[in-house]
C-alpha cells in the first residue's frame, strides 16, 4: 500500500510543463516586473562582470585609498599577518587543547567537512581587527564565516566600511553574508510598530506588496557595485527573486535566515525543491545556507540533512544552527546548543556553529547585555550613548564562544572551519 501511496507524489511531465508555460508567458507580469529590474543592470553576463570587477581585491584597496578610508592600513595589516603566518595554526591550536603531540582524528571526515564556526554579527570593520588581534595575540582561532545586519547605505557610506568588509573575507578566505536594508522593518508592513514588535516572534517581519522587487533591486546594486554575492533572506518571494536570477545566470547566493522560521525537515525539504526546479545554468543553486529556528535539537538536523542530501544536495546548502542567541529578548536563558552540534556534527556534514550570543554564564554577568534590537540602531545613536564600546565586548563574547566550540569540537575528536586563510593546517 505505501509504494502504490509514493508512486502518487510522482509530478507528471504536464505539471511540469505548465510551470514553464506560465514562467515564459509575455503576458505573466510578475516576471515581467522582475525582468524589468534585472534590465536596468544589463543581461546576465554583464551583471556578473560587474560584480567580478567590483570585489577584485587590488580594486577594493585602490577605491578605498582614494576614498582616504582609514581602513587602509588595517586591510594591508591584516594581510601582512597573513603572509607570516601570524595567526595560530589548527594542528598548534589542537595540541594545545589536547595537551599531546598529535591531532584528534575525525574519522572519514575531512578537514573542509568540518563544523564551520560561524559569528554574527560583525557590524564594523574595527571589530573585525581587533578580534584579529586578539587572536594573534591570545592564540585564538577566526571564524570562518561572518553574518553582517548592519544598515547597507550607512555602512556604505562609513569612511569604506563596507568595500573595506568585502576586501577582508577575500584576505581571510571567509564567507559572509550580508543583510539587505529591505527587510519590513521601516514601516512598510503597518502590522509593524519597528522591529520590536516582532522581536521573540521570530515569523519575521515580511516584505509587503512590491517590496520583493525593491529587494530584487538592492540586492543587484550591491552585487554590481561590491561585488555581495551572497544575502540573506528572509521572505518566500525574495527567494523567489534569487532563484529566478540563478535561472537567468546571475551568480548571486543567499541564506535563509532564521526570520524566515524553518523549523522542520518538511518546511527546509520545500525550500531545497524549489532550489533544485531552478539550477542555473552552470548547475548551481543560489540557495547555500538555511538558519533553522531555536527550536532544532539534534534529530532535527538529522531530519534537514536527510531532506537535503536525499535531493543530492549535501555540498549545495550547509546547515546553520545558533549555538548561542541574544541573551536578551529572543529565547528563553540560558540558551546553549553547544551539545547539539557535538551530538550531530559527527553525522551530519556541510554543518555551521553559529554565535549570535556569548556564551551564557559570561552574558549574565555583563552590565550590558547582547540584544538584537541593537542592530537596527545607528553607528550615531550607539556612540552617543557609549554603546558602542558595550557591543564591542558583547561582540568578543561571541568570539570567545567561537572558540569554545572549536575546542569542544576538537576533545570529541571532530574538525572545524576556522578561517582557511588565516590558520595552517599542518
Amino acid at each position: 500500500m505505501s509504494d502504490d501511496l509514493r508512486q502518487l507524489l510522482h509530478i507528471k511531465t504536464s505539471d511540469l510543463e505548465a510551470i514553464n508555460s506560465a514562467l515564459v508567458n509575455p503576458d505573466n507580469e510578475l516576471v515581467n516586473r522582475f525582468l524589468s529590474v534585472v534590465e536596468k543592470y544589463g543581461t546576465p553576463d554583464e551583471i556578473n562582470r560587474k560584480a567580478e570587477a567590483a570585489r577584485s581585491l587590488p580594486g577594493l584597496m585602490e577605491r578605498l585609498q582614494r576614498a582616504g578610508s582609514p581602513y587602509v592600513d588595517d586591510l594591508n595589516w591584516l594581510m601582512r599577518m597573513r603572509d607570516e603566518n601570524a595567526f595560530v595554526g589548527v594542528g598548534e591550536f589542537r595540541r594545545e587543547v589536547l595537551a599531546q603531540d598529535s591531532t584528534s582524528g575525525n574519522g572519514n571526515r575531512t578537514e573542509d567537512e568540518g563544523v564551520i564556526l560561524e559569528i554574527s554579527a560583525c557590524q564594523y570593520f574595527p571589530w573585525l581587527i581587533e578580534e584579529a588581534r586578539q587572536a594573534i595575540d591570545q592564540r585564538e582561532i577566526m571564524p570562518g564565516r561572518f553574518i553582517r545586519v548592519r544598515d547597507m547605505k550607512e555602512s556604505e557610506q562609513d569612511q569604506g566600511d563596507l568595500p573595506a568588509m568585502v576586501a577582508a573575507m577575500q584576505i581571510m578566505g571567509a564567507s559572509y553574508v550580508e543583510t539587505l536594508d529591505t527587510i519590513g522593518t521601516d514601516g512598510s508592513n503597518n502590522h509593524l510598530d519597528g522591529p520590536e514588535t516582532f522581536l521573540g516572534y521570530f515569523t519575521g517581519p515580511g516584505l509587503p506588496n512590491d517590496y520583493p522587487l525593491q529587494w530584487l533591486d538592492e540586492c543587484l546594486y550591491y552585487y554590481t557595485e561590491y561585488g555581495v554575492r551572497q544575502v540573506l533572506n528572509i521572505n518566500l518571494g525574495s527567494m523567489l527573486m534569487c532563484y529566478w536570477l540563478a535561472r537567468i545566470g546571475v551568480d548571486i547566493e543567499f541564506k535563509v535566515s532564521v526570520l524566515e522560521g524553518v523549523d522542520n525537515p518538511w518546511y527546509f525539504m520545500n525550500l531545497l525543491i524549489m532550489a533544485e526546479l531552478f539550477r542555473g545554468p552552470n548547475g548551481k543553486t543560489p540557495l547555500v545556507g538555511m538558519n533553522p529556528t531555536n527550536s532544532a535539537n539534534a534529530d532535527t538536523l538529522r531530519g534537514y540533512a536527510q531532506a537535503r542530501d536525499v535531493l543530492g544536495m549535501k555540498d549545495d546548502v550547509r546547515i546553520e544552527p545558533h549555538v548561542t542567541n541574544f541573551y536578551t529578548g529572543v529565547v528563553k536563558q540560558p540558551f546553549d546548543a553547544g551539545d547539539m552540534i557535538l551530538e550531530a556534527a559527527s553525522d551530519v556534514a556541510n554543518l555551521a556553529a553559529k554565535h549570535e550570543g556569548g556564551n551564557p554564564e559570561i552574558e549574565e554577568q555583563r552590565d550590558y547585555k547582547s540584544n538584537m534590537l541593537d542592530y537596527f540602531r545607528s553607528r550615531e545613536d550607539l556612540e552617543e550613548s557609549g554603546d558602542m564600546n558595550r557591543m564591542l565586548v558583547n561582540y568578543m563574547d561571541k568570539h570567545e564562544g567561537i572558540n569554545r566550540t572549536a575546542r569542544a569540537l576538537t576533545r570529541s575528536g571532530l574538525s572545524f572551519g576556522a578561517a582557511p586563510l588565516l590558520h595552517a593546517h599542518d
